[in-house]
């Protein structure tokens, strides 16, 4: 079984590049490894201070995921944030036997202006394909809904509109989803409390079939939200919120500021109120 090594950011869910790792696994039996270095968001400001190692642990999670449900052997992993760092690193841990670099066109490429894909081939000597993708004007190979909740995180009033919104795929690309879970508060354990919380989703989402990835963010919730599109290109956003005589962020008016905000289609789950329902 030969090793190809993927090495993309933002275009790692393009048509090109999926089409790519599609004809290399039918050409010969391959293992894929995708390796997405770290970078900072376009715009903004990013409070919460491991949001750039998790937006791109969440990428790659999400990204193996779905090369996985295609039946293609893929394992994944967050590189340097200087590219060439990364693939050198990933050229040594995994001893591929060709390397893919998938990146914007070259007149929005940070890759390319470094000639990134040539600096591979002269100091690896390995075959390197470079694959480009204007997801702008393409998309991407799936859809993405970006999933937002906290306390009301792992309950069924989230899973149910998560799973319709799965079902209600009408055309050839799968739906993925991407949670996001505000911390409470902050410290150790708030962040603590809010992995507990994404794991448990996560868990629920395979249990059901359903491909996902996440990452904890800001405790401002709105913040947290914005944040997570400057990292991720989604389609529409669903906010899981308690009920409105024990929800923050619907006194906060989370729900209309984010429609406002990002002119994207804003679904409201109201959860069971945990308590009554135990």
């Amino acid at each position: 079984m030969r090793t190809i090594l993927v090495i993309a950011n933002e275009t790692i869910g393009g048509k090109p590049l999926i089409d790519a790792v599609r004809r290399y696994a039918v050409e010969e039996e391959s293992r894929f490894v995708l390796c997405v270095p770290q970078t900072q968001p376009r715009a903004g400001y990013v409070v919460y201070d491991d949001s750039v190692f998790d937006a791109a642990q969440t990428r790659v999670d999400l990204a193996v995921g779905f090369v996985r449900s295609e039946g293609i052997d893929a394992v994944g992993e967050v590189g340097d944030a200087d590219p060439y760092a990364a693939t050198m690193d990933a050229v040594r841990e995994y001893n591929p036997d060709a390397i893919i670099i998938s990146t914007y066109p070259e007149s929005r490429s940070g890759w390319l202006r470094r000639d990134l894909p040539e600096r591979m081939r002269q100091a690896t000597g390995l075959p390197v394909e470079h694959i480009v993708a204007d997801i702008d004007s393409e998309g991407l190979e799936f859809h993405i809904t970006l999933a937002v909740a906290n306390r009301s995180a792992s309950g069924d009033d989230l899973l149910a509109a998560l799973k319709a919104k799965a079902a209600a795929e009408s055309d050839k690309h799968e739906r993925l989803f991407i949670v996001l879970v505000p911390q409470e508060g902050g410290g150790g354990a708030s962040a603590r409390r809010a992995r507990t919380r994404l794991s448990l989703v996560l868990g629920r989402l395979r249990d059901a079939g359903l491909t996902g990835a996440g990452m904890i963010g800001d405790p401002d919730p709105y913040t947290a939200i914005t944040n997570a599109l400057q990292y991720f290109r989604v389609d529409d956003i669903i906010i899981s919120t308690l009920p409105e005589t024990k929800s923050g962020w619907l006194r906060a008016d989370l729900i209309e500021r984010v429609r406002n905000a990002t002119g994207k289609p804003v679904e409201h789950v109201v959860a069971q109120d945990p308590v009554r329902a135990a």
